[in-house]
C-alpha cells in the first residue's frame, strides 16, 4: 500500500491537465493544474537539494495560505525533510520560541517584512528564504522524479505546534504512518459524503494551513479528485463561498457564531415588524431542529500505532475520534474535525517534551 506522499504525488500526476488548486482574487480565480502545481513542487525540491538540507532536518514554513504555501509544504515532506508550519499572524516572540524549540535549518517566508519580524525577536535565526527566491529561479535544474524520496512509516514528516492558549506551545510530531492512516479515514468518510459522482469534489478553505485540521484537509484534497479553492480575503468570506460553490468545507464554531451575531445585529437595526418576523422564524427553525434534516456522518477512527523500534508509546490514545460532516439541504457541507490526532493513531510525542501527553 502506498504511503500518503506516494498517493498524493501519483494523484497529481494523473491530474496533469485538471485544475486541483485555486485562489480567489476578487471575482475571479487563479488556478493551477496538477502539472503546474507539480512544477512548483519541483522547484522547491531542487532548491532544498542544493541548499545542503538533509533528510530529518527541519524547515519552518511561515506565510499566509496560498497555492505556493501548499507547494512548499508538499515538497519539503517529499524530500524527507520535516516541515514545521507556523501561523503568519502570530506574535514574533511566540514564533521565535517555537523555532528555537524545533531548530529549523531554513525558514521559508512569503515576504521580507515577515522574515525581519522573526529576526528581530530571534537574532540568531537561521537563513530566511523568500518564496520568490525559490519559485522564480532562472538557473535550469535537472528534473526530479515526481515520486517522493523513500520513507519509513516511523519517519517524522511534520511538527504541528499547539496554539499555546493553555501554556507553552508544544510541537506534535507526526510521522508517515500517522498521516497515511488519517488520510485513509478521511477519504473513506468523504466518499460516503459525496456518494456516487463523476466530478471532482469542490472544496473551499479559509482556515490557516498551520491549523492541524487544515493540514489534514489539504492533504485529503490532494489525495482525492478535488478542486480546493483557497480564500484570500476573510473580509469577503461570504462572497468567496458563493463564488466557490463548494460541496463541503472545513469549519469552526467561531465562524458560525460570527455569522449569527452579524445576522442578529443587522436584524436589530430593522423596524419592529422585521424583528418580529425574524423572532418567529427563529422559533420555528429551533422547533425544526428537533427533527434533524441535516445529514451527520460520524467517522470513528480506530487507533493504530506507528512507532519506531526504539520508541515506546508515551500515551494511550482515545479509542475513537470523531469527524462530523454537517451537510445542509443545499448540498454544501461544513466539516468539523474534533480531537483529530488524539484518536486516529499513536502520536510519537511532543518535541522536547516527551514526558507529556500528546493528546
Amino acid at each position: 500500500m502506498p504511503n500518503f506522499l506516494e498517493a498524493i504525488l501519483a494523484q497529481l500526476k494523473r491530474a496533469d491537465g485538471r485544475v486541483v488548486l485555486r485562489e480567489i482574487h476578487g471575482d475571479h480565480f487563479v488556478s493551477f493544474t496538477g502539472r503546474e502545481f507539480l512544477d512548483q513542487v519541483q522547484l522547491v525540491r531542487s532548491f532544498i537539494r542544493s541548499s545542503g538540507v538533509q533528510a530529518g532536518d527541519r524547515c519552518a514554513l511561515l506565510a499566509p495560505n496560498s497555492i505556493r504555501w501548499a507547494a512548499f509544504h508538499l515538497a519539503i515532506m517529499a524530500e524527507g525533510v520535516i516541515v514545521v508550519p507556523l501561523y503568519s499572524r502570530q506574535a514574533p516572540a511566540e514564533l521565535a520560541a517555537m523555532m528555537k524549540d524545533c531548530q529549523p535549518r531554513l525558514i521559508f517566508v512569503c515576504d521580507t517584512a515577515l522574515g525581519e519580524s522573526v529576526a528581530q525577536a530571534w537574532p540568531e535565526a537561521p537563513l530566511r528564504v523568500l518564496f520568490n527566491e525559490v519559485l522564480c529561479a532562472t538557473t535550469p535544474q535537472p528534473r526530479i522524479p515526481d515520486a517522493p524520496n523513500p520513507r519509513q512509516d516511523s519517519d517524522i514528516v511534520t511538527i504541528v505546534y499547539t496554539s499555546g492558549t493553555s501554556g507553552e506551545p508544544k510541537g506534535v510530531c507526526l510521522n508517515v504512518g500517522n498521516l497515511t492512516h488519517m488520510l485513509s479515514c478521511t477519504t473513506e468518510r468523504l466518499d460516503q459524503l459525496m456518494g456516487a459522482t463523476h466530478e471532482p469534489d469542490r472544496v473551499f478553505h479559509y482556515l490557516p494551513f498551520n491549523f492541524a485540521a487544515s493540514t489534514i484537509l489539504l492533504l485529503s484534497c490532494l489525495t482525492r479528485e478535488s478542486i480546493l479553492t483557497l480564500s484570500m480575503d476573510l473580509n469577503k468570506l461570504a462572497d468567496e463561498i458563493r463564488l466557490a460553490s463548494p460541496n463541503y468545507f472545513l469549519n469552526v464554531p467561531t465562524l458560525l457564531e460570527r455569522v449569527r451575531r452579524g445576522v442578529e445585529d443587522a436584524i436589530g437595526k430593522r423596524p419592529a415588524p422585521s424583528r418580529s418576523l425574524f423572532a418567529k422564524a427563529r422559533t420555528a427553525w429551533q422547533a425544526r431542529r428537533a427533527r434533524p434534516r441535516t445529514r451527520h456522518i460520524v467517522a470513528r477512527f480506530r487507533a493504530s500505532a506507528h512507532l519506531s523500534k526504539n520508541s515506546r508509546a508515551l500515551w494511550h490514545p482515545l479509542a475513537r475520534a470523531h469527524m462530523r460532516f454537517s451537510a445542509a439541504r443545499s448540498g454544501n457541507a461544513a466539516i468539523f474535525l474534533d480531537a483529530w490526532h488524539s484518536g486516529t493513531t499513536s502520536v510519537r510525542a511532543y518535541r522536547n517534551h516527551r514526558h507529556l501527553y500528546a493528546g
